[in-house]
């Protein structure tokens, strides 16, 4: 299949275009033909004309690839090398929602001939892919595993937002249903992977090291939210104390924040579930789930607290909320915790205006409810910095002043401005 591919005899196709799904596309495109399905046909329009619908790549990235975007399966026939890059969110239960991808394996297995591998990106549990997504491949298809077409997995590990750790640079774990196919999906992948590849002895202990990487990262925030809300009550800046822990070379430098986006804030449910259906209970990791999943209303319940006593009306206040998405400098709105600050305070009957310089206002609204307001207004009785976007980090008191009334609080949820706040109440995570 390698030597096909490389010597553009065959072509490989991605399926989903999304934030993973479209730079891995296009890094494959610059070596060799590719095909980029979606079935989203306004997001295919967009890319054939060399814009990006997540707004993380240039149009300069499209430049010299060889690549025909397309939502029409009968395109998709042309393929023989196929790799699934669509979401798997969770739930509103937070349980594993796969019909992303066993609609994606449905899609794939009309088009799938005898020979042509197929290699899984998106996050799941251990034993997914053989087990839930094969028999899919099988069933469409008509063919045997193993006998007519190889499977791999190769978990994803794009990051939103970040320019300097990109898909060349970071190591790629791969695995493929044998020795003879891990071996080739692992020689397709070095074509693009600079950092090179790292080849896991079987499927199920890819899919195992991409669900842990998330835990791992979920339980150590949860840790540090945890000793937020400690701290608070002793009333010690948490990131005061992570400064001077921090001196120590061993220390790892996590800090508080609401858990949210498509990997962090989803993977661990994966997991658990599937620990579940083993028969065990994943206390830990849903011990962490926990913290970080109520820090929002937790935020949100300590500023109402502050209003009061600064004798506020909580009925009659009004708050501007800086940042709707996930994680700063992104336009990503997937899974946002700050939802839950806005929410939570809404529930006490405060009015509640939300600006972000990355979101989109009629996205927020289809997903969430509310929209954004082209300007912050005056008056406000309290303002949360809630995503450290870069052009917040540049603001000075005076400006937060104009916003506010009397009695102002700020709440700054990353300590971003700690340091340059001196007259006005100030809180933070």
């Amino acid at each position: 299949m390698y030597e096909q591919l490389i010597n553009k005899e065959a072509k490989l196709a991605v399926i989903g275009l999304g934030y993973v799904g479209l730079p891995i596309a296009l890094a494959f495109a610059k070596k060799i033909k590719v095909i980029g399905f979606d079935i989203n046909a306004k997001r295919v329009d967009l890319m054939r004309n060399n814009i990006d619908p997540s707004g993380e790549l240039e149009s300069s990235d499209f430049e010299g690839a060889d690549i025909e975007f397309t939502h029409d399966l009968e395109v998709l026939r042309e393929a023989q090398f196929f790799i699934v890059a669509v979401p798997t969110p969770i739930d509103e239960h937070a349980m594993p929602d796969l019909k992303p991808l066993l609609g994606a394996s449905t899609s794939v297995g009309k088009v799938l001939k005898k020979g042509d591998y197929v290699v899984f990106e998106s996050t799941v549990y251990p034993g997914c892919t053989e087990e839930d997504c094969v028999p899919v491949l099988e069933r469409e298809s008509g063919l045997k595993f193993m006998e007519d077409f190889k499977v791999g997995y190769s978990p994803e590990r794009i990051n939103p937002g970040d320019k300097e750790h990109t898909l060349a640079k970071i190591v790629k774990v791969v695995s493929g249903c044998g020795k003879e196919s891990a071996e080739e999906i692992a020689k397709v992948y070095e074509l693009v992977i600079d950092a090179g590849v790292h080849r896991a002895s079987t499927i199920k202990v890819a899919e195992a090291a991409k669900v842990i990487e998330n835990t791992q990262r979920d339980l150590n925030i949860a840790l540090m939210n945890e000793l937020s809300i400690i701290f608070d009550k002793m009333n010690i800046n948490t990131y005061d104390v992570l400064e001077a822990a921090g001196t120590k070379w061993n220390f790892l430098r996590f800090q508080p924040g609401l858990v949210g986006g498509h990997c962090i804030g989803v993977d661990p449910y994966y997991l658990t579930y599937k620990a579940k259906a083993m028969g065990y209970d994943a206390k830990v990791i849903l011990s962490g789930r926990s913290t970080n999943d109520n820090m929002g209303a937790y935020l949100a319940n300590k500023l109402v607290k502050m209003m009061i006593k600064g004798g506020k009306n909580i009925s009659q206040t009004k708050v501007l909320v800086m940042g709707a998405t996930f994680k700063e400098n992104v336009e990503d709105i997937r899974n946002s915790k700050v939802v839950d600050v806005i929410r939570e305070l809404e529930s006490f009957g405060v009015t509640v205006e939300v600006v972000d310089p990355y979101a989109n206002s009629e996205e927020l609204k289809h997903e969430y409810g509310f929209g954004l307001v082209a300007e912050p207004g005056k008056d406000y009785d309290a303002v949360v910095v809630a995503v450290p976007h870069a052009p917040y980090k540049e603001l000075e008191e005076d400006y937060f002043k104009s916003l506010m009334n009397g009695s102002p609080i700020l709440v700054d949820l990353k300590g971003i401005l700690r340091d340059r706040i001196k007259d006005i109440t100030y809180t933070s995570l």
